[in-house]
């Protein structure tokens, strides 16, 4: 496959659409916003919608990263989104989600985790607030080993292994995750303080270490049944998500 000639006419329409965010000697290109209408609990709501890539090549000449992407295989790569609600820049007032992908809760709606029931509920949450943002983090994959050891994870857990034993067994650690990313990204949408919907202390960690304004944190949790109370209770017990009512008290901090 070969790279192509970029229409100007073409560029023309891309290029205010294009933000360049520097990240030491790599950039990462944000294009949108784009009007995205989204089904949600049976009424249509209207986000913003956001798509990143990780180039390794820093340059504000987009015409010349468009040119190159039709002869990469993008297919290979993982791209991450946000959709934003209001006037999530200006707004006094945000919340906000670092959402990891789940192939098997988000798309199938499995039950063995609570990834899909979090998905929707805070954008849910998020539109009934009226302002925020929902980070679709798509290398987050099993807390960051990927769709195939995710699949393995899940043999060993058939066979009594807990989430954190099964990721340990296969040589990664609990969670590799990493927010770098999409916390660049949340600078360049909003300065104001946000309010964040997580019940893992490791994603509030990663925000307050990069300076941003942290107005609070909300609980999330929900859709506990027979086939993921094993792996709610995991959460916490071994890695260290807060309990509800433990965040509650947090929140009111």
């Amino acid at each position: 496959m070969t790279s192509m000639k970029l229409e100007p006419a073409v560029l023309s329409v891309l290029k205010d659409k294009i933000q360049l965010i520097k990240m030491d000697e790599e950039a990462i290109y944000l294009v949108g916003p784009i009007r995205l209408p989204v089904s949600l609990n049976g009424a249509t709501v209207e986000f913003q919608w956001y798509s990143w890539l990780k180039h390794d090549e820093v340059t504000e000449d987009y015409g010349s990263i468009i040119e190159k992407l039709s002869s990469s295989n993008l297919a290979e790569y993982q791209q991450s989104s946000v959709l934003v609600y209001g006037d999530f820049k200006n707004s006094e007032d945000a919340l906000i989600r670092m959402h990891s992908i789940c192939h098997t809760g988000d798309i199938f709606g499995s039950k063995r985790c609570d990834c899909g029931f979090q998905l929707k509920q805070s954008m849910q949450q998020i539109t009934d607030h009226g302002s925020g943002a929902l980070f679709y983090l798509a290398n987050h994959e099993g807390r960051g080993i990927g769709l195939f050891s995710k699949a393995m994870a899940y043999v060993l857990q058939e066979n009594g292994y807990d989430t954190v034993e099964a990721n340990e067994s296969l040589g990664f650690v609990d969670d590799s995750r990493n927010y770098e990313d999409a916390i660049a990204v949340l600078k360049q949408l909003r300065t104001k303080p946000v309010t964040l919907m997580t019940n893992n202390p490791k994603k509030l960690t990663a925000l307050e270490n990069s300076d941003l304004a942290i107005a609070g944190r909300v609980a999330l949790w929900g859709d506990k049944s027979e086939y993921n109370e094993k792996y709610l209770q995991t959460k916490i017990s071994r890695s260290g998500h807060l309990e509800e009512l433990e965040d509650e008290a947090h929140a009111a901090r």
